[in-house]
């Protein structure tokens, strides 16, 4: 029997990360998270590339691009959605987690998702606090498993998403 994890190490991945600029509070944090977990992890900043992006609902389609581009190992994707009073949150919401399902299992990619869904600022600051609880370093941590994974089993060249 075989089992496949992914553990070890970064073996020269190549990471993406779609960051929200829509509460740049939030998702700035979020984003030094990721960065910190890449780098402890042994990824070099020239293997990491940061596409930002305005709101929530734009994530997806830049993930997309980047997974298909054949560039990227693994795409991590961060926002920050608050609740308001109008039913525009759990629309976004749910656009948004829909539509990176469809890209990362469409291009065959794995990515992450780190996008909060808070009831309130504080609540998102809690979320993206400066240590291993942050919703960007874990999202980080998750991509570099997936794509280590993914680097043990590669699809057959007939059987290729991208």
């Amino acid at each position: 029997m075989t089992t496949l994890t992914g553990i070890g190490e970064p073996c020269e991945l190549r990471m993406a990360i779609v960051l929200s600029t829509y509460h740049d509070f939030v998702t700035n944090r979020l984003r030094d998270g990721a960065l910190e977990a890449l780098k402890v992890a042994g990824l070099s900043t020239d293997a990491v590339v940061i596409a930002s992006v305005p709101g929530a609902f734009e994530i997806p389609q830049a993930a997309r691009r980047l997974a298909v581009s054949g560039r990227v190992d693994a795409v991590i994707c961060l926002g920050c959605l608050i609740r308001g009073q109008t039913p525009h949150f759990d629309l976004i919401a749910s656009a948004v987690v829909q539509g990176i399902t469809e890209a990362s299992l469409d291009s065959g990619v794995p990515m992450t998702f780190g996008v909060l869904t808070t009831n309130s600022a504080e609540e998102a600051l809690v979320r993206a606090r400066d240590d291993s609880s942050n919703k960007g370093w874990e999202a980080a941590q998750a991509a570099l498993s997936m794509a280590r994974l993914f680097r043990k089993f590669p699809p057959k060249a007939s059987e290729s998403m991208g």
